[in-house]
């Protein structure tokens, strides 16, 4: 194991936009998070990766390995609140970090989220400047976080 993520660790990013996925993904490499990620652009292609059968050449989920979802609310097909129910209740993947990372400010939304089980809560600022300093932080974050590998049952 290496300083931070350990190299196995895949980082998922469940994002409709792709300015905001383009952006995430280069602030996180320029904080040093050299981990696989996989950009899915909505909640159908999200839940395709940990439920459907394997088709074509599109990624599924590898047993036994560590993953981590970074996960928008407003998507199209599926949004992100029901990615969230149904990752959190499936006991293979429960212990699996999600992190809202949205505009969404309401607390309502916020509240039911973090009672579905998400690990962590980020707004997303309007701002471009604020929006790159955030993500530069979370990924300083995902660099100490430590992530549980997925056991199949």
């Amino acid at each position: 194991m290496e300083n931070g993520l350990k190299k196995e660790v895949t980082i998922l990013i469940a994002e409709d936009d792709d300015g905001h996925a383009e952006l995430i993904i280069d602030n996180l490499r320029e904080s040093g998070v050299n981990n696989p990620i996989i950009r899915f652009a909505d909640g159908r292609e999200a839940l395709d990766f940990f439920f459907a059968q394997p088709v074509g050449a599109a990624p599924r989920r590898e047993p036994g390995r560590a993953y981590m979802l970074l996960l928008d609310i407003r998507m199209p097909k599926v949004d992100g609140v029901e990615v969230l129910r149904q990752l959190k209740e499936d006991p293979e993947l429960k212990n699996m970090p999600i992190i809202m990372l949205t505009t969404t400010d309401d607390p309502r939304e916020i509240r039911n989220c973090y009672a579905l089980g998400c690990s962590c809560y980020v707004t997303k600022p309007v701002d471009y400047q604020k929006f790159s300093e955030m993500l530069t932080r979370l990924g300083l974050f995902l660099l100490v976080v430590q992530v549980p590998d997925l056991h199949t049952i």
